[in-house]
């Protein structure tokens, strides 16, 4: 009985592991598509500053201006999709912290069970001992 105890003892120190682990990882997604959209907001308001500080510009550095808002268009398009994915990652991390948490809850209550099955088993042994017995325990202990 007490082997089933410690068993379940480590289960839940397993489980406590691996929940922590996937709280760490949907962390570390939560701040990978955070950067991803502060870049994306750089990006764009870099692109809004270009034509914004200058009122009279000559056909070069329009030129210029433009091939480099173009640039920058196409940068920001390339992480809309990056955030997409990361969006995406970052719902099934949630996902497996989910699942890590329900497993961790399930070891835990097979280890109360397991104590309390433990308790009730060692106070069945010592309500079947003869009176004698039983007063002989109690005033050992």
């Amino acid at each position: 009985m007490k082997g089933l105890v410690g068993r379940r003892q480590r289960v839940l120190r397993v489980r406590h592991v691996q929940h922590a682990m996937a709280v760490a990882e949907t962390a570390r997604a939560r701040d990978e598509a955070a950067g991803i959209a502060h870049n994306i907001e750089r990006l764009a308001r870099v692109r809004n500053d270009l034509f914004g500080s200058q009122g009279l510009a000559i056909g070069a550095s329009f030129a210029a201006m433009q091939e480099l808002a173009t640039r920058l268009e196409q940068a920001g398009r390339q992480l809309d999709g990056a955030l997409y994915d990361a969006k995406k990652k970052v719902e099934t991390k949630e996902g497996l912290t989910l699942a890590a948490n329900r497993e961790k809850e399930i070891a835990t209550r097979l280890k109360d069970r397991a104590r309390a099955d433990l308790e009730e088993w060692r106070e069945n042994k010592l309500a079947a001992l003869p009176r004698y017995r039983r007063m002989q325990r109690t005033e050992g202990a």
